[in-house]
């Protein structure tokens, strides 16, 4: 019998031994429901279907979050070949609830619960009835989809279907683990993914688990609205500062690196279209030639300000050229509050600081400075006090400052006309400050 016992339990390893491994592809989506969860599921998929895996495995942990990205996860969920299992540890709510809806399997820890998908705004409140009517039909689609009851789902956005079984009228239906199982829409309550790996009689899994790349979690980090508030105040920073000090180069750099870096990572996350980062550039070159082509301040530097406004806004928000309703309720009209106080914040802080920033030591040393010999007929207004009301010629644009050439040398200027283009004739009004403040000849 020893011998017979010995047989058997060898055996049972060798059957264990030589099952075949079924691959499971495993993926976390917590947090909020956002342009990077859609970034990890995506990948995620990607990865999956290239390889031999037999089952995708999300443990999910979400309130919720913007209802056109769930929707797209969604929708990688329904279109994938693969089978799709949801194991919910504590909480899908709202649009958590519309992906797991989209998964063949349904899986719940103890004290987990599952729905409450009304689309309110960023406050908690619940938007107008055509908001709630989409959300509906995505909720039965996708319920209908994988052959759950639609009245089920549907009442997870609306409080008044009747389901007196269920839940009380009038309440928005939110299920926990026990009765979502009660009622047949989740399999079964887990403590793990090792107990829903048994609980789908997989009993020798090669577990694959996903890995956030650091470029996701770059990406991640720059798509954060404080982070894109920062570098709209770079980009702004940048053109002041280069503006102010022709030649200075590093001013520049640091500005078109800001634009890059922030509009890369949303071109990245399907947020950026080409057309929205042509607008800003658009606005960019408006404002140049307002500045440096157009005397004064008229059509052009505003149309530029209102350009560059909106090609920053338009890019933090998904829309359909400009059809915003198919992004999160309010995401546009924050957009645009973030970016106008950055642009406001940096105004303010080149006014206080602008004029110290250009004066330090450090800030020269990354500055391309022209050097100006006096054999070359550069000379300092410091060392000739009798300049006033003598006549001359700009050598440069001054817009406000410049160069002017009196009795053959050059001089640093102010125009006091605020502008005075290159070849015009001029005058001196007075000198203060190591500077000649200049207006234009008047012809008589």
């Amino acid at each position: 019998m020893s011998m017979l016992r010995s047989a058997l339990i060898v055996g049972w390893i060798l059957s264990v031994f030589a099952a075949e491994a079924q691959h499971v592809y495993q993926f976390d989506l917590e947090g909020d429901i956002g342009p990077g969860s859609w970034r990890t599921v995506k990948n995620a998929y990607l990865k999956a279907e290239g390889a031999d895996v037999d089952l995708v495995l999300i443990k999910m942990n979400t309130f919720g979050g913007m209802v056109n990205f769930a929707d797209s996860i969604r929708s990688r969920i329904l279109d994938s070949p693969l089978e799709t299992v949801v194991f919910i540890n504590h909480n899908a709510a709202s649009a958590g609830a519309l992906i797991a809806l989209a998964c063949d399997r349904i899986y719940m820890s103890k004290g987990s619960g599952i729905g409450a998908a009304s689309v309110v705004d960023q406050s908690g409140q619940v938007l107008p009835e055509k908001h709630q009517s989409y959300m509906r039909g995505l909720m039965r689609a996708t319920a209908e989809a994988k052959g759950r009851d639609p009245k089920i789902a549907e009442a997870f956005v609306d409080g008044d279907i009747d389901l007196p079984a269920i839940k009380p009228a009038g309440k928005i239906l939110t299920l926990t683990s026990s009765e979502a199982v009660k009622i047949g829409l989740a399999e079964a309550e887990v403590a793990s993914t090792a107990d829903l790996l048994k609980a789908e009689e997989i009993s020798n899994p090669q577990i694959t688990i996903h890995q956030i790349t650091v470029i996701d979690r770059i990406i991640s980090f720059l798509i954060n609205p404080a982070v894109s508030g920062i570098l709209i105040l770079l980009i702004i920073g940048g053109i002041y500062f280069e503006m102010q000090t022709p030649g200075i180069g590093f001013a520049l750099v640091v500005a078109v690196i800001a634009a890059m870096l922030f509009f890369a990572p949303l071109y990245i996350q399907g947020l950026a279209d080409n057309w929205e980062i042509a607008l800003f550039i658009a606005g960019i070159v408006l404002i140049l030639l307002e500045l440096f082509v157009i005397p004064g301040f008229g059509v052009a530097g505003i149309l530029g300000i209102i350009c560059l406004v909106c090609g920053l806004a338009f890019s933090m928000v998904v829309n359909d050229y400009f059809n915003f309703s198919i992004s999160e309720p309010g995401r546009l009209f924050n957009s645009f509050l973030l970016v106008i106080a950055s642009m406001v914040t940096a105004t303010i802080l080149m006014v206080i600081f602008g004029k110290n920033i250009l004066k330090t030591k450090a800030f020269k040393r990354l500055v391309l400075q022209d050097e100006q010999r006096s054999e070359e007929g550069y000379t300092s207004s410091r060392r000739n006090t009798e300049l006033v009301s003598k006549e001359g010629v700009a050598k440069t644009v001054l817009r406000p400052s410049g160069k002017v050439e009196i009795d053959g040398k050059w001089y640093d200027a102010v125009a006091l006309d605020g502008f005075i283009d290159i070849g015009e004739d001029i005058y001196v009004e007075k000198h203060e400050n190591y500077n000649l403040f200049v207006r234009k000849k008047r012809i008589s």
